[in-house]
């Protein structure tokens, strides 16, 4: 088979197993723990002193030193340390005891998250800092599908205590009093708010913070008190977040979650106003064009894609006008929650070069 043909076949198949995957995601079709959460026993901590703990650190070769052609991992040179927390990839049937929480054991998915969120999330802040990625028993998808709150909150307790002690051991044995970012995604986001809360707002922490990146979760303007939210791409000592949906579309649990949601367009940086928005008004920001997106990394991760998204704040959204690349016929949902960086992957990494650049100029 000629090797351009050959390409294109894996490309296919790459291309129509991502577009199954979102359309599974859409339906809510996760498997759900019947058990509760007091049945199964709870997988041994993690020790961070073990590199083996981390799924990325500097001086160490891992994924998150990849970058797409044209780029350059400046993690050597770099005066900043990001402090990334991967979302959830636990959300299969169990495979040993530890239902609820993820056995940092269990290598396979361990290979996953190093191949997934590491690699195409991870990587985009290696041209801003040095990137510090922990393992932790991230909760199982099934915290997002229960009705039993209590599961809810103990398999998430479990997953954040160990994202604070991965911070507590960045801060004490690698940081050294730099600046730093703070980022991640859906179950991360929901942890690295935590941790801003509980560890860095209100404290001497909060003088060395760059920017929190929060996306893939809905974060209440009023959620982190003391933190404000960051107005343009200059912003220092601020967060962003946003969940990104195809124009037009407005889910189901918009009023409950999203409505009044912090929502900064990805591209331009800005929020709309007025914002929050009140309960009687969906705030509404620029249609930002195609032609102002620096790109997106899908799969393969070697190959960039500028120009395919618009974005728009509506409430406490992004909308976008369906991205066009090739085999993206075969994405069918509507929600494009696990493109929230991916889609913005080069206007994520060169914002937060710059605002690196902004804060360091400004101390």
């Amino acid at each position: 088979m000629p090797q351009a043909l050959k390409l294109m076949n894996i490309t296919y198949w790459i291309a129509l197993l991502w577009g199954l995957i979102q359309t599974e995601e859409a339906k809510g079709q996760f498997y759900c723990i019947p058990t509760r959460f007091e049945e199964s026993p709870i997988p041994p901590a993690p020790d961070y002193q073990d590199e083996r703990n981390w799924a990325a650190l500097p001086g160490r070769r891992d994924r998150a030193d990849r970058t797409p052609p044209g780029l350059r991992d400046a993690q050597d040179s770099a005066s900043v340390d990001v402090f990334y927390v991967h979302p959830t990839l636990y959300s299969t049937k169990p495979r040993t005891v530890y239902r609820w929480n993820q056995d940092l054991r269990d290598h396979r998915l361990n290979r996953e998250i190093d191949r997934l969120p590491t690699l195409y999330q991870a990587s985009a802040f290696n041209g801003a800092g040095k990137i510090y990625a922990p393992r932790y028993r991230q909760a199982h998808y099934s915290v997002f599908l229960t009705k039993n709150l209590d599961d809810k909150e103990r398999s998430l307790g479990i997953a954040y205590s160990d994202v604070e002690a991965a911070f507590d051991y960045f801060l004490k044995n690698y940081n050294q009093g730099r600046p730093f970012i703070v980022a991640g995604h859906s179950q991360g986001t929901l942890h690295a708010a935590r941790l801003l809360k509980h560890k860095i707002i209100g404290t001497p922490l909060q003088q060395r913070l760059v920017v929190a990146y929060l996306p893939g979760m809905a974060i209440p303007a009023d959620s982190l008190a003391g933190l404000p939210v960051c107005v343009d791409s200059n912003s220092v000592g601020c967060f962003v977040s946003w969940s990104t949906y195809l124009r037009g579309y407005k889910p189901p649990y918009f009023e409950k979650t999203l409505a009044k949601a912090v929502a900064v367009n990805p591209i331009s940086w800005e929020v709309a106003t007025p914002f929050p928005a009140p309960d009687t008004c969906i705030a509404e920001g620029p249609l930002v064009p195609r032609e102002r997106h620096r790109g997106a990394v899908l799969r393969p991760f070697s190959k960039k894609y500028p120009g395919i998204c618009d974005a728009q704040v509506v409430g406490g959204m992004v909308w976008v006008t369906k991205p066009r690349f090739w085999g993206s016929f075969l994405y069918r949902s509507p929600n494009y929650h696990t493109g929230d960086i991916n889609l913005f992957y080069l206007d994520i990494r060169g914002n937060a070069v710059h605002r690196a650049r902004q804060f360091v100029r400004q101390r």
